[in-house]
C-alpha cells in the first residue's frame, strides 16, 4: 500500500475513458512523489474499476507496467517496470498527455491530461477526486462496444438480455451516477 507523506507538488489530472460518449471522466489530484504503480491504484479507485486485469501506461512512446513473470508471454516485450517510476520524473508540466490501458482483452483506454501543477494544500489529504462524470462501466462487459450493448439491454425491459444483465450487475446500474464521496472514502482507505 502506498503511504502518505507531505508532497512536493500536486498534479491535477483529468482521466477520460476513450471511445465512450457522453464522456466518462475523473479529475484527481495526486502527489508528484507518487509512482506509476500508485497512479494505477488511484485510477482504479477513482474510475470504479475492479483491479482484476492487467494494465499499462504509455508515456512518450514508452510502455510501463507492473513486473510480470514469463507466464503471460510478455518476456520479449519492451515494457519498463512502473513500480519505481515517480510521476515527477516523467511529467514535464502542465498540458502533458499520456495514456493508461486497463484490461488487455476489453481494452479500456484512458487519456490522461496534466491540467495543473499546484502547491500542496495543507488542509487536503491526497489523493483526492475533485470531480467525476458518469459511472464507470462494469468490469468484463466487453469494452466500449460491449458497454453500449449492456446499456441497451438494461435500459430496455423488452430486451432479451435485460433481466440477465441486471442480475449480472447486481440489480441496478445508473450510467449517470458517479459518487464523489464514495470515491474519496475508498481513496482514503487505500492510501491510508
Amino acid at each position: 500500500m502506498p503511504t502518505r507523506k507531505k508532497p512536493q507538488s500536486i498534479y491535477q489530472l483529468k482521466i477520460t475513458l476513450s471511445e465512450i460518449r457522453p464522456p466518462i471522466w475523473r479529475r484527481v489530484q495526486v502527489s508528484s512523489d507518487y509512482t506509476l504503480a500508485d497512479l494505477h491504484e488511484v485510477i482504479q479507485v477513482a474510475m470504479g474499476w475492479g483491479n482484476s486485469h492487467l494494465h499499462s501506461f504509455t508515456i512518450q512512446e514508452e510502455e510501463y507496467a507492473m513486473p510480470m513473470d514469463d507466464d503471460f508471454g510478455f518476456a520479449d516485450m519492451e515494457i519498463k517496470n512502473e513500480t519505481p517510476v515517480k510521476l515527477s520524473k516523467i511529467i514535464p508540466g502542465e498540458k502533458f498527455k499520456f495514456s493508461y490501458l486497463y484490461d488487455f482483452g476489453d481494452s479500456w483506454d484512458h487519456d490522461i491530461l496534466v491540467e495543473k501543477v499546484l502547491p500542496p494544500d495543507p488542509d487536503t489529504t491526497y489523493p483526492v477526486c475533485i470531480k467525476a462524470k458518469r459511472a464507470c462501466p462494469p468490469d468484463d462487459c466487453g469494452g466500449p462496444g460491449g458497454y453500449q450493448d449492456f446499456l441497451e439491454a438494461i435500459q430496455n425491459k423488452k430486451h432479451t438480455d435485460h433481466e440477465e444483465m441486471l442480475e449480472w450487475v447486481g440489480g441496478s446500474f445508473d450510467p449517470e451516477e458517479a459518487n464523489l464521496d464514495e470515491i474519496n472514502a475508498e481513496l482514503k482507505r487505500v492510501f491510508k
